[in-house]
């Protein structure tokens, strides 16, 4: 398979000095390096989980603190709308 990849200068750094070494091509360094690098690593063995610390909150479930502001707006819009209104008549 042909792919572009862009190396950090401290990957290309280490591709070349391997070439330099071992005489080979970059493309051999780079195949094997991925290749080490991947079988190395333990596949069959599950991920470690990760559990969000909680807290309790004022607010009751449903309730997006995030949006509450927006909230207030819309009451107060309502009640200005209501007050227009209410002066037209």
């Amino acid at each position: 398979m042909r792919t572009t990849v862009t190396l950090d200068p401290d990957s290309e750094s280490l591709i070349r000095r391997e070439m330099a070494l071992k005489r080979k091509s970059f493309k051999q360094v780079l195949n094997e390096a991925i290749c080490q690098s991947l079988q190395s690593q333990p596949s069959s063995e599950p991920l470690a989980t990760y559990k969000t610390p909680t807290f309790q909150s004022g607010y009751q479930p449903g309730i997006d603190r995030g949006r509450l502001q927006q909230l207030a707006d819309d009451l107060e819009m309502d009640a200005f709308l209501s007050t227009r209104r209410n002066m037209q008549k």
